[in-house]
């Protein structure tokens, strides 16, 4: 499954799906070529939903956790998000960031 909301290359994706596989892009469609030859070199498949419901979401969830599959994010207190803009504008973020807002309920000491 990709989910990134960016132009980017789909072929290092297609190049990790075995046999018969199936990449799926899901989320905001964006601007993509695909080249066909990454499709034809192991009978690949590629689909998309631009959203899903609440069913479909839950069914998502469901299958990833009955195998295994989550998401590689680094987790930054609220309190460093001008660490986590500064590091996204200098491209030094693998995967994504997520901003832990539990402190904001904090009292500012």
């Amino acid at each position: 499954m990709d989910t990134v909301p960016a132009p980017h290359d789909l072929s290092p994706l297609l190049h990790m799906a075995t046999l018969d596989g199936t990449l799926t892009v899901l989320g905001f469609p964006v601007e993509t070529s695909v080249r066909i030859m990454d499709l034809t070199l192991g009978r690949k498949k590629l689909t998309s939903s631009g959203t899903g419901g609440r069913r479909e979401t839950a069914d998502m969830l469901a299958f990833c956790a009955q195998h295994a599959v989550t998401a590689d994010v680094e987790i930054l207190p609220s309190t460093r998000l001008q660490d986590a803009l500064t590091r996204l504008t200098q491209g030094d973020v693998r995967y994504r960031f997520v901003l832990d807002l539990s402190d904001l309920d904090e009292p500012a000491s």
